[in-house]
């Protein structure tokens, strides 16, 4: 095998959304008011900054505000649209209930929060960092961690191209290169496959709560400019119908943007992957809410431009794990800062992003590298962030132990105190299990029948993933490992009914029968959109999502 080359630099970030793009900048924008050189680049799988960021945020301003106070005034802005309407409604099969959102705490409010593109959000930040002199490569997948002598990361491996589905090498074979920091932040998102790696080497969650997780589906519907139901800042919230509480619990949302002269409707479903039925269809469900009368209204006319799903951290402060450690340390969703009942995390994930790069910075700045930031961990402990988690960390639980709207009415007296006074009504609630242990054998259970799509509001989930852009190199090994197909076959399929084929967004896993023979396990890899819910949902953890080569993958449009 070829020796590869490597690079060094002050600061390593591994993924190029929010988090990482925000300590890029901050890092960057330290350096400039000290006077000092500071050598940043940022790693992004993505053939592009934002191509694999699902698009339509409400977003929280707030680190936005801290990063750049200057961006409201900016012409180039890319969020324009400020929040004028926000509705919850609790839906049934043919009706809904406005929820009285007067008796929300304050920060349940979508008050002075902007709605439109995440992607181009990120687009616009990447184009800021590179302004700063950061070093941003897309199309450049971390593969592996480097560790020094004394075990702690040194960097990671990027960009290896060319190797064969049966592991030789192709002749534009590239062994990829070693990045090499004093100090490395992860910023991978829900589920990083390097994330994972780290957090199992340096025993990250021995301390904290088994991280949950949700699956997010979304479309990006274009509307006519004299759309009747076309309201530019409305944000709609939904829970209830169509997910039956006996097998699961979700929840819906829709935010009315603009870009440019341009009208659009995000409208997307999240399953809590603690979902109970193995005959729940995320997908299916997403596709059968858009059908009920407080949604088809505002997509009747319209056409839908963008799909996409991925995986949402849920588990909040309890689930944080140990954010620092030899080397490195975790930022944005990579650790899981997403505030549930509000559903938002971008916000936190900028401000995380920020605090480790303002640590990183200081220990460069005294002469250290590859030590633990523990300044990191001290500033998220009295950071808004932790705030804004505290007082929503027995929402997730209570949820899950008692249904969704008995969940959120027992939640919501304590966030009311936990916000006045600082604390609750109750003691801290646990998260006692894994997302996968709560999936029941297909035994106990009653399949669903899900009416066919319509071509008009609903469609066939191939179709939609065409609206993905989805691309992966032919003949490179399947970046979906299988530990035991024995395995999958005997308990996924033998006693679960086959999960994977209905938690896949994308089409990636079927059972194929075939002459009479035994079902067979069939991994359409080329079809992946990098959701990682296999990785999550399988219910042996058979299933091992790994970074394909750099490029590969959705490339979700501006919008």
């Amino acid at each position: 095998m070829s020796a590869r080359e490597s690079m060094e630099y002050d600061l390593v970030i591994v993924g190029g959304g929010p988090a990482g793009l925000s300590a890029a900048i901050k890092a960057k924008k330290l350096a400039q008011a000290a006077g000092q050189e500071l050598d940043v680049v940022v790693l992004e799988k993505s053939g592009e900054i934002g191509g694999h960021v699902l698009s339509g945020v409400v977003l929280d301003p707030k680190a936005l505000d801290e990063l750049i106070p200057d961006w409201r005034s900016r012409d180039d802005r890319p969020l324009k649209t400020e929040v004028t309407g926000d509705k919850y409604k609790l839906l049934g099969p043919s009706g809904s209930i406005g929820m009285p959102t007067f008796a929300f705490p304050p920060f349940m409010h979508n008050n002075g929060c902007f709605t439109g593109s995440l992607a181009n959000t990120c687009r616009w930040l990447g184009q800021e960092a590179e302004n700063l002199g950061v070093e941003v490569f897309p199309g450049f997948a971390a593969s592996e961690v480097v560790y020094g002598e004394n075990g702690e990361v040194r960097g990671v491996v990027a960009g290896v191209m060319g190797i064969a589905a049966d592991g030789s090498q192709k002749p534009d074979y590239e062994p990829g290169m070693e990045l090499l920091g004093k100090y490395v932040l992860f910023a991978e998102g829900a589920r990083g496959s390097l994330t994972k790696s780290v957090k199992a080497t340096y025993d990250l969650e021995a301390d904290s709560d088994p991280q949950k997780y949700g699956i997010g589906l979304k479309e990006v519907w274009s509307v006519p400019a004299d759309h009747p139901e076309f309201d530019a800042g409305y944000v709609q919230h939904t829970f209830g119908w169509p997910v039956k509480e006996k097998d699961g619990s979700g929840g819906g949302f829709l935010y009315h943007f603009m870009d440019g002269d341009e009208c659009y409707v995000s409208v997307g479903y999240v399953v809590h992957l603690n979902y109970k039925n193995p005959y729940l269809a995320p997908y299916e469900e997403f596709q059968r809410y858009k059908h009920h009368a407080d949604i088809s209204k505002y997509l009747v006319g319209g056409k839908r431009v963008a799909y996409g799903a991925r995986a949402i951290t849920s588990g909040g402060i309890q689930s944080v794990p140990k954010l620092a450690f030899s080397g490195g340390a975790l930022i944005g969703c990579s650790a899981g800062f997403v505030n549930l009942p509000r559903i938002k995390g971008t916000h936190n994930a900028m401000k995380t992003g920020m605090l480790a790069a303002e640590a990183a910075f200081d220990a460069l700045q005294s002469g250290r590298s590859g030590d633990t930031l523990e300044a990191y961990e001290a500033a998220y402990e009295s950071s808004w962030v932790k705030t804004d988690l505290s007082r929503v960390r027995n929402a997730k639980p209570l949820m899950t132990r008692f249904g969704t709207l008995v969940g959120a009415a027992l939640a919501m007296p304590d966030m009311w105190m936990r916000y006045l006074v600082g604390f609750g009504y109750m003691t801290t609630q646990r998260h006692k299990k894994p997302d996968h242990a709560y999936l029941k054998p297909a035994a106990q259970c009653t399949p669903i029948e899900y009416p066919k799509p319509d071509g008009v509001l609903s469609f066939d989930k191939l179709t939609n993933v065409s609206f993905t852009n989805t691309y992966h190199a032919e003949d490179q090994p399947v970046h979906l490992q299988v530990s035991d197909l024995e395995l999958q076959k005997t308990s996924e399929y033998d006693v679960f009914a086959g999960p994977s084929a209905r938690y896949c967004p994308a089409g990636v896993y079927e059972w194929v029968e075939e002459d009479g023979q035994a079902p067979r396990f069939q991994i359409n890899s080329q079809n992946c959109i990098h959701c990682k819910t296999c990785d999550i949902k399988d219910p042996n953890q058979n299933i091992n999502w790994v970074t394909p080569e750099g490029g590969g993958g959705p490339s979700y449009p501006n919008t």
